[in-house]
């Protein structure tokens, strides 16, 4: 399965720039057609220009599957109904809006920051169509920059307990393994995007790191 090794706009952090959601892949409308041409050849996708709230860090910003979606409260009306042609969408207000940082899902699940209230839990499970349940990854509340999930698995930072693996291996229905990207960063889902069918990652990480994402991910 085609993986890349390459920064983007500058940055080595390409999960905080490029969204895959279900089957739409989301990539700022800023970025050179070069590096729109690897990532979608990696992902095995098309890919939709498009920002949020006029931002480029869409990675941050958004997550869901193929039935509904969360997005930060920065978006726009134009935005909201522009996202909608692709499911149900869940804005998130206030101090819990940066849907990307606090949300890890796939089709089978969405393990949710601690920092989103149990109405908030409800609200996102009818809309993704899966159940969404609390945890943090390591001990941490902003769980999108330290994991990495498709229909296949999740790759999760190093110091993650036994008792949150157990949630985010149900919730999700996946296994999951420990890693790092971009030469020894766990902020895994910062440093990476993925779809079924392959991997981007930030043009720093090694190759054991790439051999133990593509393992993790179901790509080999």
């Amino acid at each position: 399965m085609p993986i890349t090794v390459g920064d983007l706009l500058g940055h080595s952090q390409i999960g905080v720039y490029v969204s895959v959601v279900g089957d739409v892949l989301f990539i700022p409308g800023s970025t050179p057609k070069d590096d729109v041409e690897r990532i979608e050849h990696a992902l095995g996708m098309e890919s939709t220009p498009i920002t949020i709230g006029g931002s480029s860090l869409l990675g941050s910003l958004m997550v869901g599957n193929t039935r509904g979606m969360a997005v930060a409260d920065i978006a726009t009306p134009e935005d909201i109904d522009r996202l909608t042609s692709y499911g149900d969408v869940v804005v998130m207000e206030s101090s819990v809006n940066a849907a990307g940082n606090l949300l890890v899902a796939n089709e089978n699940g969405v393990i949710v920051s601690p920092v989103v209230p149990e109405e908030g839990l409800e609200v996102l499970s009818e809309a993704m169509g899966v159940p969404a349940v609390n945890t943090c990854i390591a001990g941490d509340d902003v769980i999108g920059s330290l994991a990495a999930a498709n229909d296949k698995g999740v790759l999760l930072h190093p110091d993650v307990s036994t008792v949150e693996v157990e949630i985010i291996e149900e919730v999700l229905g996946v296994p999951a393994m420990v890693g790092t990207v971009c030469f020894g960063s766990p902020h895994i889902g910062a440093g990476l995007v993925c779809s079924d069918n392959g991997v981007c990652v930030g043009g720093s990480t090694t190759g054991p790191e790439l051999n133990r994402i593509e393992d993790a991910l179901g790509l080999i």
